[in-house]
């Protein structure tokens, strides 16, 4: 007999969250001008919203990219994840705040070719590491230096694989519904 767990975490807030937890709510509430449900939600567990909200920062100030190209790293992982809220979310991110050109948040939605070789690289990269494990080829990795990367971008993109593995991974578990101000981006996986 096949059952459907259902699990039943409730969203905390800036005033039921623990002390560490609140001041990462306070300052995504700050940041973006409310606490998406992933945030409210992973609330719940200390270390992975601390883990998460830290890996997430220090990924967006040191890993050596643009911002354009970390939601390319960002949606190229959460797509090769399925994971539909971040690549809501990040599809919303990168059209308003980082400027991706849309052919190319599209290009990664919808999995069709980046026109950008550079970008193409990154998010075909990208999505090699998250396939493979972390084991590329050597032709996936002379690919991606051909590209204009570097040994230490490589790094970085193991970096921002950590931050979205542990949002896909929580966000596949816990069903997070895509906040309504994500929702003109809502995606879900396209058929082949």
């Amino acid at each position: 007999m096949n059952t459907i767990t259902k699990l039943t975490l409730t969203p905390k807030t800036i005033e039921t969250a623990d002390a560490i937890s609140t001041k990462i709510l306070e300052e995504a509430k700050k940041g973006m001008g409310m606490i998406p449900n992933m945030y409210a939600t992973m609330a719940n567990n200390t270390a992975l919203i601390d883990a998460y909200s830290h890996s997430y920062k220090t990924f967006r100030e040191n890993a050596g990219f643009t911002s354009q190209e970390q939601e390319i790293i960002f949606l190229s992982v959460a797509f090769e994840n399925e994971c539909e809220y971040c690549m809501s979310a990040h599809s919303f991110v990168a059209d308003k705040m980082s400027k991706v050109p849309t052919e190319v948040t599209d290009a990664i939605r919808n999995d069709t070719e980046i026109e950008d070789t550079k970008y193409k690289a990154l998010s075909t990269f990208s999505r090699v590491m998250t396939a493979k494990r972390g084991n590329p080829s050597p032709e996936n990795i002379d690919a991606f230096l051909a590209a204009g990367y570097t040994e230490n971008h490589i790094l970085g993109v193991i970096a921002g694989i950590g931050v979205k593995t542990m949002s896909n991974y929580f966000n596949h578990v816990f069903n997070t519904p895509v906040d309504a101000a994500f929702a003109s981006r809502t995606w879900v996986k396209p058929t082949i």
